[in-house]
């Protein structure tokens, strides 16, 4: 039986993505489905091989995070990807919208 072991805890965040190779203009349209603060997972038809550095966007209530990241793993469904040299200020945004995500449904 395998543990499996995260580094932050992943929260249920269904986003839009954008999500470019770095050097290419070529740019994948995806949707999240888990969000941390470390990475997350994009559900797409098509994915970039394991190991791509990677450029993205995610898009949620009229905000935007931005960073780079290397793509961990591939499913048939995705690809995940780990968030790399993240400024602090989309540290920030990613920290409030988890935060939002984890009060679950406002009345």
């Amino acid at each position: 039986m395998s543990i499996e072991r995260r580094r932050a805890p992943r929260y249920r965040l269904i986003t839009a993505a954008e999500v470019s190779a770095e050097g290419s203009s070529a740019t994948l349209k995806a949707k999240t489905s888990d969000v941390s603060l470390v990475g997350c997972f994009m559900n797409t038809a098509q994915s970039f091989p394991q190991g791509t550095k990677v450029k993205l966007k995610l898009l949620w209530n009229d905000h935007s995070f931005s960073s780079t990241g290397v793509v961990a793993r591939l499913q048939p469904m995705g690809m995940g990807i780990s968030f790399e040299n993240m400024k602090k200020e989309q540290t920030e945004v990613l920290r409030q919208w988890l935060t939002t995500v984890s009060r679950g449904p406002q009345n």
